[in-house]
């Protein structure tokens, strides 16, 4: 062997001793079931849009259609949350942190910007604005994540809403069914707090134990909103405002509580 060859070996040796392990672990399946779930919800909307044009029906889609894509949106949400715990727990393969951004960019991105478009587009038909909103979320998901990946690891705080949340609030926003300008602000908006420097807290602990709760709780509601349900409509609109709410006020929560522990405290004498 050359002294060129066993250069070459050892720095193989050191190359695959560093390379990250590329087979797919436990939680990159939960990943990939994250970005099926965004397809599925694609894809159902697509469907469902497609045969109330084909029937001549005036007006928003079915509730039970509507349902069924806020579901799998919900489901893919759950699934983002669970895949980083069962990578921190059992770890996780060096594709993990890159699948992860591919599968959100589908069911926090394109299913939600997709979503806004059906639903606006129905209420303005000819109009460019509804492209303008829906584009708006989806470029505001690809800056939000490309930043996060450049981010060091280990923070408390998202700099940024995450994108289930945006998702999830463009989501409400939609079956608020508002007037579509009110619509096309907030949906703005949200897209808005993706990109800017506010910060959320991250669900670590029981946290996230809370919001997967909230998020298995939500699709239950979609589930009784779609079969029209008594009082369906009450809890899916007091809960899609409670989101909104959530996601506007948590910042100025934190920002708040960052002061308060900045503030210097008096002095207290001792007891003599």
């Amino acid at each position: 062997m050359t002294p060129t060859d066993t250069t070459g070996a050892s720095d193989a040796g050191e190359v695959s001793e560093e390379a990250p392990r590329l087979r797919l672990g436990v939680a990159d399946y939960l990943t990939l079931g994250n970005a099926l779930c965004g397809f599925l919800a694609v894809w159902a909307l697509a469907g469902a849009q497609s045969a109330h044009v084909a029937s001549g029906t005036v007006g928003p889609l079915p509730k039970a259609a509507l349902a069924t894509v806020v579901g799998l949106m919900m489901v893919a949400a759950s699934l983002d949350v669970l895949d980083g715990r069962v990578a921190r727990k059992w770890g996780g393969s060096g594709m993990g942190a890159e699948l992860d951004n591919l599968a959100d960019v589908i069911s926090f991105g394109v299913a939600p910007a997709f979503f806004f478009l059906v639903w606006s587009t129905t209420a303005t038909e000819g109009s460019v604005w509804p492209l303008v909103g829906a584009s708006a979320v989806l470029l505001a998901v690809i800056v939000r994540l490309a930043r996060f990946s450049c981010q060091a690891p280990g923070a408390d705080y998202f700099t940024g809403l995450p994108c289930p949340f945006g998702a999830m609030a463009v989501v409400t926003i939609v079956l608020l069914d508002p007037p579509v300008v009110v619509g096309m602000a907030a949906t703005l908006l949200v897209a808005w707090l993706m990109v800017s420097r506010m910060e959320y807290p991250k669900p670590k602990g029981r946290k996230a134990y809370v919001v997967l709760g909230m998020l298995a709780g939500g699709v239950l509601l979609m589930i009784a909103w779609g079969l029209g349900l008594p009082a369906g409509d009450v809890l899916i609109y007091l809960a899609s405002a409670m989101v909104l709410v959530f996601i506007v006020t948590v910042p100025f929560y934190v920002i708040a509580t960052r002061r308060d522990a900045a503030a210097p405290r008096p002095e207290t004498s001792p007891i003599e």
